[in-house]
């Protein structure tokens, strides 16, 4: 008798019953003086103590601008140090924190802002091209009463960061305890928009005990203790940066170290040795380019033991380079979405070789997850491909004000479509193979991209690969690559076909090839690959 595709990660350790604030409490008071925050572009350096102040000074000022529980408040705004006194400020006094991606322009701040009712909006200082409070004077958000600039600029109409803070010491410590007292950790707190790719994002909403719980049991798989440093490169407003990264660390005492306000690879290991961090994070193509920064031999990075590659499928071949070059033996991979605050799946230090390198790991604790036929909804075998479904305490409480989406995504016994295509072995791994809807099927035969990739990947002059499947009159659709290639590389479409010969099943070698210097990506470091079907359409007439 076959075994169903289905596990549910029992475990003796059990679920936290905090807010965000009365876990951060909990590690100041253990840990008072162990650095908390080291923020390597501002200069700054906080101890947990030091952290808790002023991220209270913080809360007491909102309430002087009058924001009550179930308010939301907008953050714009790329990884300054404000954006993390804002995460654990806001959760003190039930402020719903809603991230806004700071590649946003007008009319996507816009939509955010009003989809989700924002009173308030924190922006940062300009960054390269974007100008924050000029694209917010762009656009029509009525409902925005409160605008709060930091850094270095002064925005009319708008308080400035110590504007807020000196209005805040004019609240009694009191005021805030009673408003603390008032939190519930099944409460919101989050509002976090998908990067949709057809119709207008969804805001997942999240809650205290959603991410608290799933940022402990990640830290829990990387054996995070208060002797470790991670550094996080990944962005705030994704749930990599602030799940994965920052409150990881505060559920384990870790410290956070930021290396830039946006990705640099660069800055990130110049971060790691100079902090002797022991933790990275990052999505595969951060990896790639911290392997291929022309200076990457001159850094000490001995100090690395763990870390995150998340965000995307993770190439075999890079994460062994992690592993041996960047000495991150204890490298986990993780797989999750946002819908599920985030990770239900993850690999651990003592997993084998070929599982952490070709696996997203076993269920999380806590979490139930089956897959299903997308046509049937019954369970699948384990080894056979279906579309991955997951629920839990991680299930977000539904997309902020579109119940219409939340029903669509959300069955009626509470399972969570991913619309993700995975297999499941006997042992409870789970491997992803594609998105359903970027599965290939040429002339009837199913083509996981993802498959064609880790192949294509093993070409010595191939730095990264995205596979795609684009129209075809006689197939249905044929198989198109989009290529870069490592530094000064050079190779022809015929080449590559004549490799791909004979080592890979003929189908599913690429009949098209677009050689690039660089994928479209979103903010987290996903590929867009609709745009690149968009390209490829575009380029074909």
């Amino acid at each position: 008798m076959s075994i169903p595709s289905y596990v549910h990660g029992a475990s003796d350790v059990p679920l936290i019953g905090a807010t965000i604030g009365e876990c951060f409490d909990r590690t100041v008071e253990r840990f008072p003086d162990g650095e908390a925050l080291v923020v390597r572009h501002q200069g700054v350096r906080l101890s947990w103590i030091e952290l808790k102040q002023v991220c209270e000074r913080f809360a007491r000022g909102l309430l002087a601008l009058g924001l009550k529980k179930g308010d939301r408040i907008g953050i714009w705004s790329p990884n300054w140090a404000e954006w993390v006194i804002a995460q654990f400020a806001t959760p003190r006094i039930g402020v719903i924190l809603v991230n806004i991606n700071p590649a946003n322009r007008a009319a996507e701040v816009q939509y955010a802002l009003r989809q989700s009712g924002c009173s308030a909006l924190i922006i940062a200082p300009p960054l390269k091209t974007s100008l924050y409070a000029r694209i917010l004077a762009e656009a029509d958000v009525p409902e925005l009463k409160t605008v709060i600039a930091f850094g270095d600029q002064t925005v009319p109409g708008a308080y400035s960061w110590d504007d807020v803070l000196k209005l805040g010491d004019a609240v009694p410590e009191q005021d805030l305890r009673a408003r603390e007292r008032e939190q519930h950790f099944d409460d919101p707190i989050n509002i976090q928009y998908t990067s949709g790719t057809t119709g207008f994002p969804k805001g997942a909403t999240l809650s205290h005990h959603s991410i608290v719980n799933n940022a402990f049991f990640i830290g829990e798989r990387m054996r995070l203790t208060e002797r470790d440093r991670l550094c996080i490169p990944v962005p705030f407003y994704h749930c990599f940066g602030m799940v994965l990264g920052n409150l990881a660390c505060v559920t384990h005492r870790s410290t956070m170290v930021i290396p830039a306000a946006s990705f640099d690879a660069g800055q990130t290991l110049e971060a790691v040795q100079a902090e002797r961090c022991t933790a990275l994070h990052g999505v595969p193509t951060m990896f790639i380019a911290e392997l291929g920064h022309p200076e990457f031999g001159r850094f000490d990075l001995s100090s690395l033991r763990t870390g995150i590659m998340a965000g995307s499928p993770c190439p075999v071949e890079v994460m062994r380079e992690v592993v041996s070059r960047m000495h991150m033996r204890e490298v986990t991979i993780c797989y999750g979405m946002t819908e599920t605050s985030p990770v239900s799946f993850q690999t651990v230090a003592d997993d084998p070789i070929e599982k952490r390198v070709g696996t997203v790991g076993r269920v999380h604790p806590h979490v139930e997850c089956k897959i299903i036929d997308p046509a049937t909804g019954g369970i699948v075998p384990r080894g056979h491909t279906g579309e991955l479904l997951s629920r839990g305490y991680l299930l977000m409480l539904g997309y902020w004000a579109n119940p219409e989406a939340t029903a669509a995504s959300i069955d009626a016994a509470r399972w969570m479509h991913s619309g993700d295509l995975a297999t499941m072995d006997e042992d409870g791994y789970v491997s992803i193979v594609g998105r359903s809807k970027d599965m290939i099927i040429r002339g009837g035969e199913n083509i996981y991209p993802r498959e064609v990739e880790e192949f294509l990947y093993g070409h010595p002059m191939i730095r990264d690969v995205q596979v795609i499947g684009v129209p075809d009159t006689k197939y249905g659709e044929e198989v198109m690559a989009w290529v870069i290639l490592e530094p000064g590389a050079e190779v022809t479409d015929e080449e590559l076909i004549e490799w791909c010969r004979g080592r890979i099943t003929h189908f599913k070698v690429p009949r098209y090839w677009r050689f690039t210097d660089a994928f479209p990506m979103t903010i987290s470091g996903k590929v867009q690959k609709y745009k690149l079907r968009e390209e490829a359409k575009r380029l074909a007439g």
